[in-house]
């Protein structure tokens, strides 16, 4: 057997940090930003005897990991141990202590690798460097998300109801929330899951039943077909528009018809909002460009005039290039990035306006909580770059060679139209609004977000 320990202080009590790691939504806001894994069941408890199951990638293909709990002393410990997966034995420990008014938190972990001492002869350096990764950046999220609920523990928690809470920015938004002690639901387009937090819509044919959202205090409105998903064909741009206008004038105009209104309705926006605007400097007071994502965009912020003109404090969030190591922009640059592929697109002196995963979500919740926040906000990080800059810190945090320089002839004959908007032009955005409603940032500098997300520190 072998022992991996790591710990993490955190400036919070021993009951708070532990009922922290209590909530459903811990085991996704833990699992590692670099990895794509699936939640496959798990008990809404850590209490002896609960199970939790789950897919990860391990190497080429997926592996299945059934843990179960067989401590539970709150706040002071709890223990899994892995029933099914690759390791001969994984015993997990979780032990917290409190110490000059902070909350020690202590991992100890036992495992044995298959093969036994030939196994970790030829794997157990790259596994013991594995674990150690997860370990930091358990940590990193740890820290930051308690640092982050605990701004507005004199608020109380609310009712949250949000849509497209399965797409990159929902899944991580839903978790983060409900380890803040948040009571969170989900719309969705199927058949809900018996005695879970759900309800069921369709937007297509117009169909919500009022009495279902009464009584929520936010909604957040995160759906809509995938601008970078697909080729622009006619009928792709047509359903872009369509779901947004469907689904969000449906919301809209719900709410503002319920006798109990929700506090917030925060929806999802986007930065094509500006068009390309070369090296000018765009802020929320600045006007709308021209093109298909411009017209869009003014449309899809247009569709919650409804819930304006019932009162509802109203926000649009014009997002940037989300940075996930797991989907969006970034999850598609990485294979050719590792194979030595990468470089300055289209000459690369186009600006990338971007903003971490994690920031995202931390707005978010900033201006769901902050009830003087209203209107259009840009979530993009305070410093945006050129293409060229973005690919040279890609290059230096993946240790690849960022030379390569793909023209933008070649982006027009893979992605066709989208290429345009997504890729050869770009918009110099800055956050003004969102600075001065007093947010702060966890990444201003691309590096650090670069180096979170891909779990590579120097």
């Amino acid at each position: 057997m072998y022992t991996f320990e790591h710990e993490t202080i955190v400036d919070e009590s021993i009951e708070n940090t532990f009922s922290w790691f209590e909530k459903e939504g811990s085991f996704r806001r833990l699992m590692p930003p670099w990895e794509v894994s699936e939640e496959v069941f798990a008990d809404d408890t850590i209490d002896v005897g609960a199970i939790r199951i789950f897919k990860f990638p391990f190497g080429p293909i997926k592996m299945k990991w059934v843990a179960k709990h067989t401590i539970y002393n709150p706040p002071h410990k709890f223990k899994d141990i892995m029933v099914k997966g690759p390791f001969w034995k994984w015993e997990h420990e979780h032990n917290f202590k409190t110490e000059n008014g902070q909350t020690i938190v202590k991992d100890s972990v036992k495992y044995q690798v298959p093969f036994g001492a030939l196994g970790y002869l030829f794997a157990g350096w790259s596994i013991k460097k594995r674990i150690k990764r997860m370990f930091v950046a358990r940590e990193l999220r740890l820290k930051r998300d308690l640092g982050q609920h605990k701004k507005f523990n004199s608020e109380k928690r609310k009712k949250i109801l949000i849509a497209g809470s399965s797409g990159l920015i929902g899944t991580q938004l839903s978790a983060f929330l409900d380890t803040g002690g948040h009571d969170v639901w989900r719309l969705v387009r199927r058949k809900v899951k018996p005695n879970s937090n759900e309800i069921s819509w369709n937007p297509d044919k117009n169909e919500l039943e009022p009495q279902k959202i009464e009584g929520f205090d936010a909604i957040i409105h995160l759906g809509g077909a995938g601008i970078g998903d697909k080729r622009w064909t006619k009928k792709r741009k047509a359903l872009i528009v369509e779901s947004r206008k469907k689904s969000t004038t449906l919301l809209s105009d719900t709410m503002s018809k319920l006798d109990k209104k929700p506090e917030v309705f925060i929806v999802a926006s986007a930065i094509g909002y500006y068009g390309n605007r070369g090296d000018e400097e765009l802020t929320e007071e600045s006007a709308p460009g021209e093109g298909f994502l411009t017209d869009t965009v003014v449309k899809w912020e247009s569709y919650a005039d409804s819930a304006r003109k019932a009162g509802i404090r109203v926000i649009n969030t014009r997002n940037g290039i989300v940075l996930s190591a797991t989907g969006g922009a970034l999850g598609k640059m990485l294979l050719p990035w590792k194979i030595g592929g990468g470089g300055p697109v289209a000459g690369g002196k186009q600006w990338m306006s971007w903003i971490s995963l994690d920031d995202e979500v931390y707005a978010i919740h900033h201006l769901m909580m902050d009830n003087s926040c209203e209107g259009v906000y840009n979530l993009t990080a305070p410093n945006p770059c050129i293409q060229k800059v973005f690919s040279k810190k890609l290059g230096r945090i993946l240790r690849r060679p960022a030379i390569a320089p793909i023209p933008g002839f070649s982006m027009r004959i893979l992605f066709g139209e989208l290429a345009i908007p997504l890729l050869i032009e770009g918009q110099k955005v800055i956050p003004k609004r969102l600075i001065n409603s007093g947010y702060k940032f966890t990444h201003e500098n691309l590096e650090d977000a670069l180096s979170d997300c891909l779990g590579i520190w120097r």
